[in-house]
């Protein structure tokens, strides 16, 4: 935006739009705001040219209340960029003492379709606040004057007591309002096969074991829901829906995931579902295919239900993308999906939700800036999943996932995958989901891929660069590895490096613009490049499932990370290596590592287990001398 007094000219260079100028308090002589201290707000294109305008359709003016001007504006001038893009005008607002003068150039018709979409925002405005008035007004108000009970308090002044009781009630009524009009939903559309329900318990034990060790539980309070028998075909859960199952046919597939065996039973009965598995598993079709059933076959058709019906959340933007690949290759019904993330064109993204969307896959950050914007319509999501939860808490996401939920009906069904079970999904599963049942594949505990064999290196940094360049020359021509860095600067540098060398090589890491990352996962997908070096961005929303390598030249910031890029490799059924190189400055680490490498059945090298032993040594001394400090006793240095 541009804040300027009225009285000046246009820049002969279109001035950004977020810099705001303040005039001073002397009013000039030329000031359209009949003097003192007017303002001025002009659309991206700078200050309007008000001497062009005696040769052009002279603008069309009225009045606006000061408080309604950033309503009007909108966060970083989101909307009323928004209505001069759609009506092709320039608006100028003028801020008076106590009303501000709009001014709106441009052709008639659309002048008037742009007062009218301001007039729209002011009145949306004014029914949320004359709604929100009359929740507040139902709780007890201090009076003006305070009670003055001299016989009771000894002289002093008592505020009336709040009734909270009334003021939640309120607030209860108010939701309740809120979500009123709302359609019907269904959620029921499991017809169990014979052969799923002729599976006696035995049989049952002995799949889920035999599968990665299946496990289900039944959150729900009070009394526990029988476990659905696992769909050990594709036509077990699916024979209702044929164009689905051709779709399936299609793709190659043979049998279901493990996880999607156990997890299509109980999405398509419509009960909420925490799944956790390692990256890999088939989550995303686990989720998808129930809820492509969901979408159509909802009471009321898709063209009156005016807005999407189901929404994916996700930390990346690569994952958002690969689920959106996974839409449109599995399209079913004609659902449209659009994928919503940052870094793209915005202005794009919001036309094409007006497009009939069916499904909307986005990153929170983005998704909660055309919410906020009231650019994309939540309340019709039916169908919600939570993709990768722990990744999206890691990348501070949770107070955008917060406010997108409050706009997403109570009653909708939700799924949410995780590749972890730390305290935190634990919290926010407990937040979102109802009486969910949990399915998960292996242990809760953290544990790398079993299709891996995970190599551990001790070594210096100095060494680091030799010791790739030697793996490196040692793959075959069929060979397709990951390098994971810890830093950009890093990843460039390795990169140009090896390009130097003759080495074809691609990069993937948040300073990238958007095309070149894009164009970077294409390379190494279609076996352009075989080798791809890539910070942790890269580490989960990766779908390739040829990889044969993954190479930590840097050791991640935390164990989880670790498990993530293992699992980059083993994937869809095949084995995979893995070579971590750790040095000193990552001796933290070291004894969960063990951990990890010992529940997956890796050699531990004694190297690694005499760093682990000196770190639980120095850790040992350094407590020793924090309690002589807390004693009062002399530290003894080292």
């Amino acid at each position: 935006m541009a804040w300027a007094p009225e009285h000046r000219k246009a820049d002969p260079q279109p001035r950004d739009h977020r810099a705001y100028r303040e005039r001073g308090g002397g009013g000039g002589s030329n000031s359209g705001s009949g003097g003192g201290s007017g303002r001025g707000w002009s659309g991206p294109s700078g200050y309007v040219d008000l001497r062009a305008s005696g040769t052009r359709e002279p603008p069309l003016c009225f009045r606006l209340r000061n408080n309604m001007i950033g309503v009007v504006i909108g966060r970083g001038g989101a909307k009323i960029k928004d209505i001069q893009a759609r009506t092709n005008t320039k608006i100028q607002i003028i801020k008076g003492d106590s009303e501000a003068e709009v001014k709106i150039f441009g052709a008639r018709d659309m002048k008037a379709k742009a007062k009218a979409a301001i007039e729209a925002l002011v009145e949306k405005q004014e029914r949320s606040s004359s709604s929100e008035s009359r929740v507040e007004s139902a709780a007890p108000q201090p009076s003006a004057t305070r009670e003055f009970r001299a016989e009771s308090t000894g002289g002093r002044q008592v505020q009336p007591l709040i009734d909270w009781d009334k003021i939640r009630a309120e607030v209860a009524g108010w939701e309740k309002r809120k979500w009123a009009d709302l359609p019907p939903i269904t959620k029921n559309f499991y017809v169990e096969s014979k052969a799923t329900s002729s599976l006696s318990k035995v049989q049952v034990d002995l799949w889920r074991k035999e599968n990665f060790d299946v496990m289900c539980d039944d959150l729900k309070d009070g009394k526990k829901r029988p476990i659905p028998n696992p769909t050990c075909t594709f036509q077990d859960a699916f024979q209702p829906y044929p164009e689905l199952m051709r779709n399936i046919k299609k793709a190659g597939f043979q049998k279901p995931m493990p996880i999607q065996s156990q997890a299509w039973p109980i999405i398509l009965q419509g009960i909420d579902l925490i799944g956790v598995a390692q990256t890999g598993t088939g989550k995303t079709l686990a989720y998808l295919m129930p809820g492509f059933i969901h979408l159509n076959n909802q009471p009321i058709s898709r063209e009156e239900r005016n807005g999407p019906g189901m929404l994916v959340l996700t930390p990346t933007r690569e994952l958002a993308l690969q689920v959106d690949a996974e839409c449109s290759k599995y399209s079913y019904k004609g659902l449209k999906s659009i994928c919503i993330y940052g870094s793209r064109n915005r202005e794009q993204q919001i036309q094409d939700l007006t497009k009939g969307i069916d499904i909307i896959i986005a990153t929170p950050g983005r998704l909660n800036d055309l919410q906020m914007n009231n650019l994309v319509n939540l309340r019709s999501i039916t169908y919600l999943v939570l993709d990768e939860a722990d990744k999206m808490l890691d990348l501070g996401f949770e107070h955008q996932i917060m406010k997108i939920l409050l706009d997403v009906r109570p009653d909708r069904q939700t799924v949410m995958t995780s590749a972890t079970w730390p305290d935190t999904i634990r919290r926010l599963a407990q937040s979102y989901l109802k009486q969910p049942m949990m399915v998960y594949v292996g242990t809760l505990d953290l544990a790398a891929v079993n299709t891996v064999k995970q190599n551990v290196i001790v070594t210096t940094e100095e060494e680091k660069r030799s010791l790739i360049q030697d793996f490196l020359h040692s793959l075959s021509p069929q060979d397709k590895v990951i390098v994971f860095v810890s830093r950009k600067l890093v990843a460039d540098d390795l990169s140009s490096d090896l390009s130097i060398q003759g080495i074809p090589v691609q990069s993937l890491h948040g300073n990238r613009e958007q095309y070149d990352r894009e164009y970077a996962l294409e390379d190494f997908k279609t076996g352009k490049v075989k080798i791809l070096i890539a910070t942790d961005l890269a580490s989960r929303g990766l779908d390739v499932n040829d990889v044969t390598h993954v190479y930590n030249y840097d050791f991640p910031c935390n164990i989880e990370e670790y498990v993530h890029r293992v699992g980059r490799t083993g994937r869809a059924g095949k084995t995979g290596v893995s070579i971590t190189l750790i040095t000193q400055n990552d001796w933290k680490i070291a004894s969960k590592l063990i951990t990890i490498l010992k529940r997956a059945n890796q050699s531990v090298p004694e190297d690694l287990t005499a760093m682990a032993e000196r770190y639980k040594m120095h850790k040992q001394k350094k407590d020793t001398r924090k309690k002589s400090k807390s004693h009062g006793k002399a530290t003894e240095f080292y």
